[in-house]
């Protein structure tokens, strides 16, 4: 059973995650990565010496494309538990969640094979214990 949370605050050297919800026009952006046949939002780990308001722009361009955006913090999360059938958190992670809204793309190059645009949120999601939390905040 995996455990989602949504923090106040903690220490910036504990974030070790950004998520980025996504918009354009008003539609979700999702990720597919070429190895799964699932769904997800863009994000990932954050790299040495790095602000976690970089590791979530990086992210957002290599997984999206996007290269005029707004993007803005919504709040701290923290998750414990089994989020896949492949990957167990067994220590408390806590990452940054981000919320973006696209005005462009370009052509990219990286592990996402494509992205979707969509006025609903897609069914089958890579981390489908994790992603479905995210419904309670409103963008």
């Amino acid at each position: 059973m995996v455990e989602v949370k949504f923090c106040e605050n903690i220490d910036d050297s504990l974030l070790k995650a950004a998520v980025i919800i996504a918009k354009t026009n008003g539609k979700w952006v999702f990720c597919k990565h070429r190895e799964r046949d699932t769904y997800e939002i863009p994000g990932g780990h954050r790299e040495s010496g790095e602000a976690i308001l970089e590791t979530a722009r990086r992210e957002l361009q290599e997984e999206t494309g996007a290269v005029v955006y707004d993007i803005k913090p919504i709040c701290i999360y923290s998750l414990k538990g089994r989020i896949s059938e492949t990957k167990n958190i067994t220590n408390e992670a806590f990452g940054m969640l981000y919320f973006a809204d696209i005005f462009s793309f370009e052509d990219f190059q990286s592990e996402i094979e494509k992205i979707v645009i969509t006025d609903t949120l897609v069914e089958n999601w890579t981390y489908p214990v994790v992603h479905p939390a995210l419904k309670c905040l409103k963008f």
